[in-house]
């Protein structure tokens, strides 16, 4: 049987970073591997070039859109194995039309952005950062109490069960919280399974101690936390958003930092960067970090999901992670 080729347009700067040594002697057992030989990702017209010899390829951020002309160029290709969050802005109706299968590695990054929230809650609860500071500037324990709290017995808020979601509501299975859930595709008996509470989002915002954003920024999920949502949420309560900036609307959310009622940790920002004058950037109840909740130096798992993908699509073999155009109206 001819074997497969499979084409990566990552370019070569990135391959330390996405593919460990086992994803590439994994792909080299089943494929011949042809490559975007560029330092960057592949733009339009390199995949002009590299993908009519090509059955599979295996994309990632920046690399350019499978438009008409690309696929159109590409009578051979079959698969694409995307390593990243969202597949929505690589794919194309063309793509679609010409019955390309196509899988994400997103639950793999899922991982990493998951481990990052159950951090962020942990050192927020603890209250690390704001103490730091204040030991930097000479305080101490001044008074028998200080205001450290722990995870245990607290509710946690998850907005959105996606795979970040579903493996953050995992990870807090080893803590002794309650976990509520809310998302209008789940069902009760859904969250049940996974270990939470489904709610409604007003229930969440008042009774969590910890809110923890997870979904996708469409048009109806822009400024999901407004003014009025925002408002209610609990006096000292933590507010985590390592999701889309634009699922909080920043002024309303500046307002209440500003009055002091609650601690926030932003991985992300609308827009991002805050600007310069930015309240964010100065307001001490607040941490702004610079996108960096999904993987930074090592992105292997994503780049072994891909890989394994591919290995089970030129088998016959279900795929992990399949994504479909019906998918992508949930998809950010």
């Amino acid at each position: 049987m001819t074997r497969p080729v499979v084409a990566i347009t990552i370019g070569k700067n990135h391959y330390r970073r996405m593919f460990t040594p086992a994803a590439l002697r994994a792909l080299a057992d089943f494929a011949d591997v042809i490559h975007h030989e560029g330092p960057e990702p592949a733009d339009k017209a390199s995949l002009l070039a590299l993908l009519p010899a090509a059955d599979a390829c295996i994309t990632s951020w920046d690399v350019a859109q499978l438009d008409a002309d690309v696929i159109a160029a590409a009578p051979r290709l079959k698969a694409m194995a995307h390593m990243g969050s969202s597949v929505k802005r690589f794919v194309s109706p063309a793509l679609w039309a010409a019955g390309v299968h196509v899988t994400s590695a997103g639950l793999a990054l899922a991982v990493d952005v998951a481990e990052t929230t159950l951090g962020l809650m942990i050192v927020g609860m603890k209250r690390v950062w704001p103490l730091a500071q204040h030991v930097r500037a000479g305080g101490w324990r001044e008074t028998p109490w200080w205001p450290a709290r722990e995870l245990f017995g607290k509710e946690v808020g998850i907005i959105g069960a996606s795979s970040v979601g579903r493996h953050v509501i995992k990870l807090l299975q080893a803590f002794a919280v309650h976990v509520l859930v809310y998302d209008p595709f789940l069902t009760a008996e859904a969250a049940v399974e996974l270990g939470a509470e489904k709610v409604e989002l007003e229930d969440l915002l008042r009774r969590a101690d910890i809110v923890s954003l997870h979904a996708p920024a469409k048009p109806d999920t822009i400024h999901l936390l407004n003014a009025e949502r925002l408002a209610l949420m609990k006096d000292d309560a933590l507010l985590i958003n390592t999701a889309r900036g634009a699922l909080i609307d920043e002024p309303a959310l500046i307002r209440e930092l500003s009055r002091g009622r609650f601690f926030a940790f932003l991985d992300v920002t609308d827009p991002e960067p805050p600007a310069a004058d930015s309240p964010l950037r100065r307001l001490e109840n607040v941490v702004v970090m610079p996108h960096i909740a999904g993987c930074i130096e090592n992105c292997g798992r994503m780049g072994e999901l891909a890989v394994e993908e591919l290995r089970r699509f030129f088998a016959g073999e279900p795929a992990i992670y399949p994504i479909r155009p019906e998918m992508l109206d949930r998809i950010a």
